[in-house]
């Protein structure tokens, strides 16, 4: 049976996929999985018979509705369809995708342009977080039209300012699910963080990486994958998350010193595949890690770096803004925000058919 459904494919960040209105789907999860799986044309290598690009970071979907909170503007699902099976994972959010939730959703109508900028508060349904949100609205409307550019998109575009507070625990309910900075799994020193994304994060050394590798080169590293994978379900394990086969968190970051004046360098795996630049809600986790003292990041970061981190990544970098105040306690320098610019852009809008 044919359903033609309401959408709007849009780039958001270095990531694309569809957008949908929470009212335009079903209210069963399972159904809305049946559609978005049919949507993207799962399972296929080349999702040749839906919308998916053959990539996790094409085959990528937000449902976006109005919030019943007060302080809330839009409600954000995320929605990673995996490529290759039929199924979905719903636990991590996606911050590349949720730089388009903001203009579609006041072009949606959900949320009143204001000129020359729009403000927009969105929770992200999936890890509880909130992130405050500035879209280009000039004479009340969005533009997608600017000179903001991102190391692994062609062209400039309008920015979009995303702000994050309070990430800690988003998906496992601690900072540090395995209860220190450090941990230790089958003789490899890692990090086991849970800020914006559940990451085990690992020295780019121990694998006999650089830092400079490219993501083809990363990506046809076979015997990497076959090393990392028991160490991620283990990390798993360790994270309160357990048995971790299948599912997409948590990721792996190989970190590594920089290359091209960064403050350090992130291989992120998705983790099957390498990432071809770095995913917003990793680079913040890296960057909450950089203030950790003895952590993975911390060690390889150094305490340099000043207002904002430059993380490297096989595209090109990506930065971000560290708002931070002093601990009393310790003296130390703490994390309190973190900040960055994305772009996005709308591509095509109609309805979708799915075959179900």
């Amino acid at each position: 049976m044919q359903q033609r459904i309401p959408c709007v494919l849009m780039r958001g960040g270095t990531s694309r996929g569809p957008i949908f209105l929470r009212d335009d789907l079903p209210a069963d999860d399972n159904e809305v999985d049946r559609i978005l799986i049919a949507a993207m044309g799962s399972p296929h290598p080349l999702q040749v018979d839906g919308i998916g690009g053959g990539h996790p970071l094409t085959s990528k979907v937000a449902i976006v509705g109005r919030s019943s909170a007060a302080d809330i503007d839009v409600d954000y699902l995320f929605v990673q369809v995996n490529v290759e099976s039929a199924s979905t994972d719903r636990k991590p959010n996606c911050g590349n995708m949720l730089s388009a939730v903001g203009p579609f959703a006041i072009e949606a109508g959900l949320v009143a342009a204001t000129a020359p900028e729009t403000g927009l508060r969105i929770r992200n349904v999936n890890t509880g977080t909130i992130v405050d949100v500035v879209v280009q609205t000039p004479e009340g409307h969005v533009t997608y039209e600017g000179a903001a550019h991102l190391d692994g998109v062609a062209g400039t575009a309008a920015p979009i300012r995303m702000s994050f507070a309070d990430t800690a625990g988003a998906v496992t309910g601690r900072l540090l699910p395995a209860g220190a900075v450090r941990s230790e799994i089958d003789g490899i020193a890692t990090t086991l963080i849970d800020a914006a994304m559940p990451i085990m994060l690992l020295r780019g050394a121990d694998f006999g990486l650089s830092g400079a590798e490219t993501a083809e080169a990363i990506d046809a590293n076979t015997e990497l994958f076959a090393r990392i994978e028991p160490l991620r379900r283990k990390a798993g394990r360790l994270m309160g998350m357990g048995d971790v086969a299948g599912q997409v968190v948590p990721k792996v970051a190989l970190l590594s010193p920089p290359q091209r004046g960064g403050t350090l360098s992130a291989i992120y795996l998705t983790p099957d595949r390498c990432h071809k630049s770095l995913a917003v809600t990793g680079a913040v986790t890296i960057a909450t890690a950089m203030f950790l003292t003895n952590s993975i990041a911390a060690e390889i970061a150094g305490d340099a770096f000043g207002d904002t981190v430059a993380i490297e990544h096989p595209s090109g970098a990506i930065e971000i803004g560290v708002d931070t105040d002093t601990d009393p306690a310790s003296g130390a320098r703490r994390l309190r925000r973190t900040s960055l610019i994305r772009t996005a852009r709308r591509l095509f809008e109609g309805n979708i058919i799915v075959n179900l």
